[in-house]
């Protein structure tokens, strides 16, 4: 495993308490940064922290990323344990379950928009103000080839992800030259418990769009994201960066 160095940076994860969030969070306690686990379950937060503290400094926040308010607390939260938010990954997201466009509630809709693209851009509006004040920054979104291509069965998901990258894009610019990097990946599948909310039909889709023909590991996603959280990543910002298998044509 090489090197990543994050001496001394405070690093945020949203939905760090389970799959590619979890992974995230180990490689950046192995890579020498505080970590701070922002995520919905508390029962799986406190059983996060209980594993991870082991490796470094890590704090958790239960936090609903829908809402400002408790994006604020957490916000405040970090700032007190860490005194500095450097790095900010958007990890959090849900399916919402698969169906057609027209079959999909309007409440399930609106409800993935609302965690997949709503609640990254309510984080990245309290963070940024801090990264600013510092002159550094990292943002690494997590989107999904889904957004770039169009998932059947699954236009929630798609667009909430589509709606990501572009919010990458925007606010990469915004911040090109303040010392703040935004960046996305867009994964193909990975084999974690989100897994759980969607049809095996729907699963089997995606792999057989992936020409490595398996699914993508939580630490092989871990890698690519703190890269781009880190000093050596300096001059790609409002990007996005594959981790497919393949699969993206672009």
């Amino acid at each position: 495993m090489n090197q990543i160095d994050l001496a001394g940076r405070t690093v945020v994860i949203t939905g760090g308490a389970r799959g590619i969030g979890y992974a995230v969070a180990q490689r950046a306690l192995a890579s020498g940064a505080e970590v701070a686990l922002w995520d919905i379950d508390a029962e799986r937060l406190e059983r996060a922290r209980g594993e991870l503290a082991k490796a470094g400094k890590v704090s958790v926040a239960v936090v609903e990323l829908t809402e400002e308010a408790s994006v604020e607390q957490a916000t405040q939260q970090t700032l007190e344990a860490h005194r500095k938010i450097d790095v900010l990954i958007n990890c959090a997201g849900i399916t919402g379950g698969n169906g057609t466009t027209w079959e999909l509630a309007p409440d399930v809709w609106r409800r993935v928009i609302d965690v997949n693209l709503i609640g990254p851009y309510l984080t990245c509006r309290a963070v940024v103000p801090h990264m600013l004040k510092e002159g550094y920054g990292r943002i690494v979104n997590i989107a999904s080839v889904a957004g770039k291509e169009g998932n059947p069965n699954a236009s929630h998901y798609s667009a909430s992800k589509a709606g990501l990258i572009g919010l990458t894009k925007s606010l990469g610019k915004e911040l090109a030259t303040r010392g703040i990097l935004v960046n996305a990946v867009t994964p193909a599948a990975a084999k974690t418990e989100i897994f759980d909310s969607m049809s095996q039909q729907h699963i089997d889709y995606m792999l057989s769009k992936i020409p490595m023909n398996r699914f993508l590991l939580p630490e092989e996603a871990a890698s690519l994201i703190l890269w781009l959280s880190s000093e050596d990543c300096a001059f790609s910002t409002a990007s996005v960066f594959d981790l497919s298998g393949g699969r993206a044509t672009y």
